[in-house]
């Protein structure tokens, strides 16, 4: 058998090509200083409504103003440094005891600086008398909203940035895993195809030994066949039309049928009106070698591939499906095989079930039908919704 894989594309929401992280980073820092200025301006205008009833008993703005610039102001000109400090602790990956001796040292820092800007401002302007007097009723107070003030900003800026680490995990993981799946796709193209090429090769060897200008006619057939087997390797989320991938088992049915002659018969079922429906391409060729390799050949008398494409209507509970099916009236076999056996369809089917699990992240459907003397019948349904993808 042989099928190609269709590489999953990457997940939604995974950056373009074009856009780095460098990009990323400086837009994360921009939202984080504007949400920095939301906050104060938000602080500063509540301070001043404040401010201004408890000194006046009714709104007196000027003095708020007053009241929260000179309260609010040395702490939200210190927390600009908020940030790079929470960066710079994150990025040490310090211990809990390392962690918190140097917290203690950040708001001893923090509190120090509040002391000193205060104490600074009220010297230039209103002297050393002023500046000592108000130091000396306010040290204890601002020592404990300095403390507050700290813990709130190293909890923000550093839930900031954890969230945004968190994100650049998440989505690291989301490469990670879109790599592992276009991986375990062309792992399984690796196995298909040379059985592809290894099965069709000896019938025309087989076919050389017979007739020579049925071979050379052969010969250019299967040319077009290798054409579209290696344009299938194209790209992510790659696509051929119903009518496309039908013409190419067209060409296999009609160098399987130089070998096998009349016990080699084929029933289309195939609704018109999907022709131009886009599937993954290699979908039913590698079933209808099935059918052929395993259910009419063996027999002496041969027998029938049924090849059928419908559109299965959305339902309350299911979306509309194109289903495909692929079914001979050989044999058949035991199914699902019995612990010890060998299944019939070798590596093909089972490469095929997981190569839809990996294309349609799940949301495909293939199913097998047989028993012994029922023939094997293989359904694929695809969502509609996908096809358009």
């Amino acid at each position: 058998m042989a099928a190609a894989p269709t590489p999953s594309a990457l997940p939604a929401g995974a950056p373009r090509p074009g856009r780095g992280v460098d990009a990323g980073v400086v837009s994360g820092e921009g939202r984080l200083w504007w949400g920095y200025a939301g906050l104060c301006l938000l602080s500063w205008l509540l301070y001043a409504v404040a401010g201004g009833e408890a000194q006046r008993g009714d709104w007196r703005w000027l003095e708020g103003a007053y009241e929260a610039t000179w309260n609010l102001g040395p702490p939200m000109v210190l927390g600009l440094a908020g940030l790079p400090w929470a960066r710079w602790l994150a990025a040490r990956r310090a211990g809990p005891l390392a962690a918190l001796g140097w917290h203690t040292l950040g708001a001893l820092c923090f509190v120090m600086g509040w002391q000193l800007l205060d104490f600074g401002g009220a010297w230039l302007f209103f002297g050393i008398d002023h500046a000592q007097a108000t130091f000396e009723q306010r040290v204890l107070w601002r020592a404990a909203w300095g403390v507050f003030i700290y813990v709130a900003l190293v909890l923000g800026f550093g839930g900031a940035l954890a969230a945004r680490s968190a994100h650049r995990a998440a989505l690291a993981a989301a490469r990670a895993e879109a790599a592992l799946v276009r991986a375990e796709l062309a792992a399984i193209s690796g196995k298909l195809n040379p059985h592809f090429l290894f099965n069709t090769l000896n019938s025309l060897l087989m076919l050389t030994r017979r007739d020579a200008a049925a071979a050379e006619q052969t010969l250019l057939r299967f040319s077009r066949m290798m054409r579209y087997v290696l344009e299938t390797h194209r790209g992510a989320a790659d696509r051929v039309t119903l009518q496309e991938e039908l013409d190419f088992v067209r060409d296999y049915l009609e160098l399987e049928a130089l070998r096998l002659g009349e016990r080699l018969q084929v029933d289309w079922q195939v609704d018109a009106a999907l022709l131009h429906e886009p599937i993954p391409p290699l979908t039913l060729q590698p079933l209808v070698e099935n059918c052929i390799v395993h259910g009419i050949a063996p027999q002496r008398a041969g027998g029938t591939v049924r090849i059928e494409a419908q559109r299965v209507p959305a339902t309350a509970g299911a979306e509309a499906q194109l289903a495909l099916r692929v079914a001979d009236d050989g044999a058949g076999c035991t199914w699902p095989p019995q612990p010890g056996s060998v299944p019939r369809s070798g590596v093909g089917l089972s490469a095929l079930r997981r190569r839809f699990e990996l294309d349609f992240s799940g949301r495909a459907r293939l199913a097998v039908q047989s028993a012994p003397g029922a023939g094997f019948r293989v359904e694929i349904l695809i969502p509609c919704s996908e096809l358009h993808a």
